[in-house]
């Protein structure tokens, strides 16, 4: 056996490795991107949901925009008020403000108000509920009633109340848009929760037609339009429609000659205790 062939293969390699292993040191340390060790204690604040309610791309990114100052603490809305200090305080900012967002629905069309057409049975799920029948409603806009956004809320924000319509708890919601995506009749909005102003319809219908397909629909008899502030809303086919660039003029003087009740005045969760006030006095 030839020795020293083998050692002089040994001592190629080595000599190899060594050379490879020196430019990749070098072009690390000169490469390297320096980052800020505040991003990681920031992030470890953070809920860790990467929900996205930020508008940003994950808690990271939220921790990444702090750090470099683009975004306030305050951004993400899922934080409880004292991480925010805490955050503020590591990074020496003011923790800033940021009105929370909320998942509504704009539907109030439970089964004490709207009518039914067919009795639907197959999958437990909005979405094929839609595909097959329409949904099995009078009110073919309306909400189907199958929880597909309650399943799809990671945050147990929804539940589903007696007249098949979902309740958004505003505590634990997120603002996610899980809602917004699962249900296929594009009834959940994502808004401020100081939006209080808020028409429940989205009716394809016109006036009594609409009623007598939901007991609550909007019938663009205009009354809200001339009760509240001038532009604030306005009819758009067939519907009540509100200008939310113009809030801060909103009251609820807007929702007193509703003869419907599809504009409302919300104050925390959406649908209760009204809904299940109208089921009683219904019944």
């Amino acid at each position: 056996m030839d020795f020293s062939l083998i050692l002089t293969s040994v001592a190629i390699l080595g000599g190899v490795g060594l050379t490879f292993g020196t430019l990749i040191a070098l072009a690390n340390a000169k490469l390297k991107v320096w980052e800020d060790p505040r991003i990681d204690a920031v992030e470890e604040v953070l809920p860790g949901a990467n929900c996205g309610a930020c508008g940003l791309a994950g808690c990271r990114a939220f921790a990444e925009g702090v750090v470099k100052g683009d975004v306030v603490p305050a951004g993400c809305t899922v934080m409880g008020e004292e991480d925010r200090e805490d955050v503020a305080k590591l990074l020496g900012v003011d923790a800033g403000a940021a009105t929370k967002q909320v998942a509504r629905l704009l539907c109030a069309g439970g089964t004490n108000v709207a009518t039914s057409k067919a009795i639907y049975h197959g999958v437990d799920s909005c979405a094929a509920a839609v595909a097959v029948t329409g949904g099995g409603k009078g009110c073919t806009w309306g909400c189907v009633g199958l929880a597909d956004c309650a399943v799809a809320c990671d945050f147990d924000a929804i539940t589903m109340n007696p007249f098949g319509l979902p309740v958004v708890d505003p505590e634990p919601c997120t603002s996610c848009g899980d809602c917004v995506d699962a249900c296929p009749l594009d009834l959940f909005v994502i808004m401020p929760l100081d939006h209080k102003l808020i028409v429940q319809c989205k009716n394809l219908l016109d006036g009594d037609d609409a009623e007598e397909a939901c007991a609550v629909a909007c019938t663009a008899c205009a009354r809200c339009v001339q009760d509240a502030a001038p532009g604030l809303i306005e009819i758009k086919n067939g519907l009540a429609v509100i200008d939310y660039e113009k809030v801060k003029t909103a009251n609820p003087e807007a929702t007193a000659r509703c003869p419907t009740g599809a504009i409302v005045w919300v104050e925390g969760a959406q649908f209760a205790p009204q809904t299940e006030l109208v089921g009683s006095e219904a019944g």
